[in-house]
């Protein structure tokens, strides 16, 4: 399903990003940030916590249905998340004030925040339905055209 390696790419992203920021934060904030204090360690600790939140909300979605009124929860809150992160990094990388590494980091909220509005906007890709479909073992045949 392509709604679940969707959810799978997005959880491994933040769960990689909120482990490197909840152990190694003190390293990783001064050098994106220069002019953060030393004492400056637990905000990237804090936004840890919430990317593995959502990381572990997503990963627990990933096998379920997603798009339209199927996983809404997940799918608005991971659009929600990406987009939001998305745009802080855009405004900050094109006013010159964030090192262009953080491009590696733009890129990859921009196109899961198309892919979640993509899911919540339009429901779940076609590809999805028909497998869902398939799989179901209690739907009885269908004989509307049965002769």
């Amino acid at each position: 399903m392509i709604g679940g390696a969707v959810a799978r790419g997005s959880a491994i992203l933040l769960a990689a990003g909120g482990a490197a920021l909840l152990f190694a934060s003190d390293t990783i904030l001064p050098a994106l940030l220069p002019s953060l204090p030393p004492g400056g360690a637990w905000l990237g600790q804090m936004l840890a916590a919430a990317w593995l939140g959502v990381a572990a909300l997503t990963w627990n979605g990933r096998r379920a249905m997603l798009g339209g009124i199927y996983g809404r929860p997940v799918v608005a809150t991971n659009a929600t998340l990406f987009l939001v992160s998305a745009l802080s990094l855009l405004r900050a990388l094109v006013a010159g004030e964030a090192p262009t590494v953080l491009w590696f980091g733009a890129v990859p909220c921009a196109l899961f925040a198309a892919l979640y509005f993509w899911l919540m906007l339009r429901g779940p890709f076609a590809r999805d339905l028909h497998s869902a479909s398939a799989a179901s073992p209690g739907t009885p045949p269908d004989r509307s055209r049965a002769v």
